[in-house]
């Protein structure tokens, strides 16, 4: 698919990935739509690039439909959705808040999902568009201490899987990113730091994942794994997973 002069919505553009994908993708000529809770760094990544900020909290009832009419009125329809807004939090699930719990599910999942429901009429009616779900190998391959959150984003896998086949022959092109450890504010929001033994695998950038996301679009990828090589556990865990498994409690 063809960016320039493309109409692209990003979620959680105003750090991270977020931010490093709506730079890359000015840069390849996307006009933009920026979505974030961070209202005055989402206005300087919009300043930045060209875009339009509406900030936004999805965990929120009725923000992500009402974020969808004012992305709406922009230009009348969107040609790009990427689905990046995501929260963590790290711990046993008996010590995680309810209130988190249900955060996480709101942002990570839900939200993905309401945007897919109330964006993809339109994308089908003109044959053209694509969506980007931006994932994590903790919803492939699942994760000590951070259940929750990997099964939003295991959640957000199969909705990626299921849609690129209800749109086949549509127009519709889907994507699912799956990177592993990134160097952003991520960690510290969840109120852990990143933290493996001997410090591998060390984190990528957010420009590293942006290029994976611009990437798929223009190439029309269906899934991406950030770095390459994380195919490999991921394929493990679906082929051998008692293997998986003990390597797993060995090194995790």
């Amino acid at each position: 698919m063809q960016l320039a002069g493309a109409l692209a919505l990003v979620t959680g553009a105003s750090s991270g990935i977020g931010e490093a994908t709506s730079l890359a993708l000015a840069a390849a000529g996307a006009q933009l739509i920026l979505t974030g809770r961070d209202e005055e760094r989402l206005r300087a990544v919009a300043g930045r690039t060209g875009g339009t900020a509406l900030p936004a909290d999805l965990a929120r009832p009725g923000a992500v439909a009402a974020l969808t009419t004012s992305a709406l009125h922009v230009r009348g329809h969107i040609d790009v959705l990427i689905c990046n807004a995501g929260v963590g939090w790290a711990g046993p699930i008996s010590e995680m808040p309810a209130a988190t719990a249900a955060e996480l599910t709101a942002i990570n999942l839900l939200a993905p999902v309401e945007l897919a429901r109330l964006l993809l009429p339109g994308m089908i009616a003109r044959r053209a568009g694509h969506l980007v779900f931006v994932s994590s190998m903790a919803g492939a391959t699942g994760v000590r201490n951070e259940a929750v959150y990997a099964a939003t984003k295991a959640g957000l896998n199969n909705l990626a899987e299921s849609l690129r086949y209800e749109l086949a022959g549509t127009g519709v092109g889907i994507s699912l990113i799956l990177p592993g450890p990134v160097d952003t504010p991520f960690f510290s929001r969840r109120g852990k730091p990143y933290e493996r033994r001997r410090g591998w695998p060390a984190p990528v950038t957010s420009d590293r994942v942006a290029r994976a996301i611009v990437s798929a679009v223009t190439q029309r990828r269906a899934e991406v794994y950030v770095p390459g090589w994380l195919r490999f556990p991921a394929w493990l865990h679906g082929a051998a997973p008692s293997a998986f498994r003990q390597l797993a409690g060995r090194f995790s």
